[in-house]
């Protein structure tokens, strides 16, 4: 991804963003995610489906072919998550591939309707 596409802040930002191209090779990493994935070793550049299930696999095409986003809370190593995944697009329209952004969630959280 263009350096200058990139805001200062996604480095620093306490939750973890990926970012994939169209051929799911990883393009962006912050701190935070480099961090998350630091028992894979340097994983720049990695096809992201060599590291999901079939399931996964099926939602990440769907994405990419028909854009939209993807979101769950998971359970792991005792931490609660928030996985969002979306689709992201290049200046002239068309999907340049996809976005994920993890966060650390407290188990009970607050619920507000707003009108």
């Amino acid at each position: 991804m263009e350096k200058e596409l990139l805001p200062r802040w996604a480095m620093g930002v306490d939750c973890a963003i990926t970012v994939v191209d169209t051929e799911c090779r990883i393009i962006f990493m912050n701190e935070r995610s480099r961090q998350t994935f630091a028992s894979r070793g340097d994983i720049m550049g990695h096809d992201i489906m060599e590291y999901h299930n079939p399931r996964s696999q099926a939602i990440i095409r769907r994405l990419l072919d028909e854009g939209g986003s993807n979101a769950y809370t998971i359970h792991k190593n005792g931490v609660k998550k928030m996985i969002y995944q979306t689709a992201w697009h290049k200046p002239d329209g068309a999907i340049g591939g996809l976005v994920e952004l993890s966060m650390i969630i407290p188990e009970e959280m607050p619920h507000y309707i707003r009108n």
